[in-house]
């Protein structure tokens, strides 16, 4: 005991004066400088040892947009970042860098030490957070799961159920209440942690509900992504690695937050295994429990289970929320998509109604390409290499490939990059007059990623969010509650995009 409070009293000593000590000094180096700093207000400057400490540190409540900015802003659509202590980033929007890296060199750009490392505690070995032949064990396995019979399953009596029996009563009392104010974003979160826990265990955690229950199991969730996101964002890694050796401030909090899930998985499991007496199951736990004994590390299933709520959970929850309000921004698009549902045949709409409605999927796409739930995501090189745009990329290197930045490249999208349009991914069928849709090359819109790490779950998060704009907006406006001096929410990014302060808005039930 006494050598574990010595060890403590050490380390607070360095973190609270040491460390402060030499960024003084190195901030009266920057200020001696300023003179010599770049013209160009993109780039940020570096120095000796601290890197782009500045820069980083003074943007790192808006990270998405500025290393947007900067990635914008070369010819390339490419930039490299040093952080403190040597470390580089390289940041791409570059399409062909993308499928470099996504494909063609696949084998050469995985998770990586850093990336496993920061997500251990919530993902530990599952597919999200692997490489490999336990990556690829996981893949082939949930990839059942995504076949058109289970898909229909999960419209039909998954997210119907849902939506028919929470949502639009839910929404229907927000409508019949005079001022009443919702936050659609947490009740958007809500229905899809339902959705993905349902197909994922085959658990109903009765999230949704007008009571707006408290989910230990869902809030833990969410404290440690956003935890796990600070790791993933810090200028200096060793300090929460410290924190955890210590067992400290967030870090304690994480190492709680995860042990509650672990041990809520584990009932799931447990009572799973009761139940499980047929040779197949309906859900991806089932899948899992009764494939071959070459995992079968209680551990390990869990780890594949959560990777696969934290995919469904928060993805297609931030479309929706951010779709909601380009929505309301362009009642043009509003009245096409409303056209297109009145062509549906009844209000429970079912898997074969929805599977298709190309100006909704396109809207969709078209959201997406402003604000992809997954706005970053990033890769480490396991060898030297050198990028399609000239880029040298040394071992080790931290690669990002920009979903966010490339929405909003004219290079990409034209002139009218900025006008939200969906017509960009229609084309009419010269027999029949109507809109036919027309995907983009992955790599140049890699908001599913793209190669053979491409989204297994992309068919089914279509099929969900077009099952909730057609109940939704079939009934009812969604009317956001913007605060005077307000034009816009802000976007906020964990590991997925969202609204800061949640998205509040009014319910008014359409007349027809």
């Amino acid at each position: 005991m006494f050598f574990n409070f010595d060890l403590r009293l050490i380390f607070s000593q360095i973190y609270f004066y040491f460390l402060p000590l030499v960024f003084f000094l190195f901030f009266i180096n920057f200020r001696t400088n300023l003179f010599f700093l770049s013209k160009s207000t993109k780039i940020p400057r570096s120095y000796p040892i601290i890197g782009s400490y500045f820069s980083i540190k003074s943007n790192k409540n808006r990270r998405i947009q500025w290393t947007s900015d900067i990635v914008l802003s070369r010819p390339t659509l490419t930039f490299t970042l040093r952080r403190p202590f040597g470390h580089r980033h390289i940041f791409t929007g570059n399409s062909s860098n993308v499928q470099h890296i996504l494909k063609n060199h696949f084998h050469n750009y995985q998770k990586g030490y850093l990336g496993k490392e920061t997500l251990k505690d919530l993902l530990g070995n599952g597919i999200f957070n692997a490489d490999g032949e336990i990556w690829k064990y996981q893949r082939k396995l949930a990839s059942h799961e995504f076949n058109s019979k289970s898909l229909r399953k999960f419209v039909e009596k998954v997210v119907n159920v849902e939506l028919c029996d929470r949502l639009i009563p839910i929404l229907t009392m927000a409508a019949a209440s005079q001022n009443c104010v919702i936050d659609i974003q947490d009740l958007l979160q809500r229905f899809a942690f339902d959705n993905i826990c349902m197909v994922a265990y085959g658990y109903d955690p009765a999230y949704l509900l007008p009571s707006f229950p408290e989910a230990k199991f869902a809030n833990a969730f969410e404290e440690v992504v956003r935890i796990s996101s600070e790791r993933f964002n810090s200028l200096a890694p060793f300090i929460w690695k410290l924190k955890r050796i210590l067992n400290v401030g967030s870090e304690k909090k994480l190492k709680v937050c995860a042990t509650q899930i672990r041990e809520m998985a584990k009932e799931i499991i447990k009572e799973k295994k009761s139940n499980l007496t047929n040779s197949s199951g309906d859900d991806l736990l089932s899948r899992f429990l009764i494939s071959s004994e070459q995992y079968q590390d209680e551990e390990f299933i869990i780890d594949i289970v959560i990777s696969f709520i934290l995919a469904g959970r928060d993805t297609t929850s931030a479309a929706l929320t951010w779709f909601f309000w380009l929505i309301f921004k362009n009642p043009n698009v509003e009245k096409e998509i409303l056209e297109e549902i009145a062509k549906s045949s009844n209000e429970s709409s079912t898997y074969d109604e929805v599977k298709d409605m190309p100006y909704t999927h396109a809207s969709l796409c078209e959201s997406m390409r402003f604000f992809p739930p997954v706005p970053v995501d990033t890769k480490e090189a396991m060898q030297d290499d050198i990028l399609p745009d000239g880029t040298f990329v040394k071992r080790g290197t931290r690669i990002s490939y920009h979903p966010y930045a490339m929405g909003r490249a004219e290079a990409i999208w034209g002139k009218d990059w900025q006008t939200f349009k969906p017509e960009r991914w229609l084309e009419r069928d010269v027999k029949t007059g109507n809109w036919k849709f027309v995907p983009r090359d992955p790599f140049v819109y890699p908001v599913f990623q793209a190669g053979p790490r491409v989204c297994l779950g992309k068919e089914m998060a279509f099929l969900q969010m077009k099952k909730v704009v057609v109940g939704v907006l079939r009934r009812f406006r969604v009317v956001p509650v913007v605060e005077k001096g307000e034009e816009e929410p802000v976007l906020i990014a964990y590991l997925t995009t969202k609204m800061k302060g949640g998205f509040l808005v009014r319910i008014e039930e359409r007349i027809n």
